[in-house]
C-alpha cells in the first residue's frame, strides 16, 4: 500500500532572529519598538508573538512575523490545507466544515481566495521558467455550461503544466499564436504531441523540433494494418509485414527501408474523380511514414525527450478528475485555477 506524506509548513510562536533588512529602505541597524500578541487561525497554534522594529536610517516602523505568518489572520499553514483539501476532490463549503469541526471557522469564501493565491503563485513561477522541451495536448473541460476546447503545455521534466489557453488544437493560427507564445518567453524548443496534422504543420513553419507520441503513431498503423490485410491482394501481405516490422523497431534506416517499399508498390493509380484502392491507400501510408520518420524517432537521439506524450496525458487526467467532481467551472479565471491547482504537485 502506497503512504503519502504531507510536510505543511512550520508555524513559530514568535521568531528568533532579528530582520535583516528594512522593507522601506534597505536599512540593516534597528531598534525593537515593542511587541504584540496576534490571534492566528492555525490547527496547532492559535496565538504568535510578533516583535516591532524601528529603522535606525529612516525612523520608519515595521513588524517583524514569525516563520509561517504574515498579516493575514490565517498562518500559511492552514492556507496549504485548506487548498490541498480543496484539490482532493472536496467543495469549498465541505473543507470550511471540517475546518469548523477542528474549531477554525474559515468561510468558503476565503478559502477560494487561497486557491486564487495559490494558482497565481504557481502562474507567478510560469511566467519566465526555461523549458526546453514540453509536451502539448488538447481536452475538453465543462466551463459555462458547456464543453470548452482547453490547450495545455506540460513540462517534460517535472511533468507539471506550465501554460494553459482556451484553443481547440485543430485550430492552426490558435496553435501558432500558443507556441510562439511558448517559444519566446519560455525558450521551447521541442514539443511531443499526437499525430495531429496542425502540429506538424506549426512545427515547421516555427522551426520547432517534434516528437510524435509512439503510442498514438503505433495504434493508427496497427489499425490501417489490419483492415489492409482484409483488402489487398494476398501477393502484396509482404509489404503489411514490412511495415509493421518497421514500425515496431524503429531502425535508423526505417525511412530508407519505407522509401523502398513505396517504389516497389508499382500500380496505376485508379480515376482521379473516383476513391483510392486500398493498394493505393497503402502506398500513400507507406510514403507518409517515410517522410515524417525523423517526426517519430526524435526521441533516439534526443535523450530528455520521451517516446510518448503520457506526461501530459497524466497531467490532463488529473485535470479532468477534478474537473469532474465540480460539476463545470463558470468562468475561465476559475477553471485556469482548478486545472492548474489539480495538475501541478505545488505542495
Amino acid at each position: 500500500m502506497t503512504i503519502l506524506v504531507l510536510k505543511l509548513p512550520d508555524v513559530k510562536r514568535k521568531t528568533e532572529e532579528r530582520p535583516k533588512r528594512c522593507p522601506y529602505c534597505q536599512g540593516e541597524t534597528f531598534q525593537r519598538w515593542g511587541q504584540v500578541s496576534k490571534p492566528v487561525r492555525d490547527p496547532h497554534c492559535r496565538r504568535v508573538q510578533i516583535y516591532r522594529y524601528c529603522c535606525c536610517r529612516c525612523r520608519r516602523t515595521f513588524r517583524h512575523y514569525p516563520e509561517g505568518t504574515s498579516r493575514a489572520d490565517q498562518t500559511k499553514r492552514l492556507q496549504v490545507l485548506a487548498v490541498l483539501c480543496w484539490t482532493f476532490g472536496m467543495s469549498y463549503r465541505k473543507v470550511s466544515l471540517i475546518l469548523r469541526a477542528l474549531r477554525i471557522p474559515l468561510c468558503a469564501m476565503s478559502i477560494w481566495r487561497d486557491a486564487q493565491a495559490q494558482a497565481e503563485a504557481i502562474q507567478r513561477r510560469n511566467q519566465w521558467r526555461k523549458v526546453r522541451a514540453v509536451g502539448v495536448d488538447g481536452t475538453a473541460v465543462l466551463g459555462g455550461g458547456e464543453k470548452q476546447s482547453v490547450l495545455v503545455a506540460v513540462d517534460l521534466g517535472s511533468g507539471e503544466p506550465i501554460a494553459l489557453a482556451t484553443i481547440d488544437e485543430k485550430e492552426l493560427p490558435a496553435l501558432e499564436r500558443f507556441l510562439t507564445d511558448l517559444k519566446q518567453r519560455l525558450g521551447v524548443s521541442l514539443i511531443v504531441t499526437d499525430d495531429l496534422f496542425t502540429y506538424r504543420v506549426a512545427t515547421e513553419r516555427l522551426q520547432l523540433g517534434h516528437q510524435v507520441c509512439q503510442f498514438h503513431v503505433r495504434r493508427w498503423v496497427g489499425r490501417a494494418v489490419r483492415e489492409f490485410r482484409e483488402a489487398i491482394p494476398e501477393e502484396w501481405l509482404f509489404a503489411l509485414d514490412e511495415v509493421q516490422q518497421v514500425i515496431d523497431d524503429l531502425p535508423p534506416e526505417g525511412d530508407k527501408r519505407l522509401y523502398a517499399l513505396w517504389k516497389r508498390i508499382t500500380i496505376r493509380r485508379s480515376h482521379a474523380c473516383g476513391p483510392l484502392s486500398a493498394l493505393e491507400q497503402l502506398r500513400d501510408l507507406v510514403l507518409r511514414l517515410s517522410e515524417r520518420w525523423e517526426e517519430y524517432c526524435t526521441f533516439q537521439h534526443e535523450g530528455e525527450v520521451p517516446w510518448t506524450n503520457n506526461v501530459s496525458e497524466q497531467a490532463i487526467g488529473r485535470m479532468k478528475m477534478r474537473a469532474r467532481t465540480v460539476r463545470g467551472y463558470k468562468t475561465w479565471a476559475g477553471m485556469q485555477t482548478g486545472l492548474l491547482l489539480a495538475g501541478t504537485n505545488w505542495f
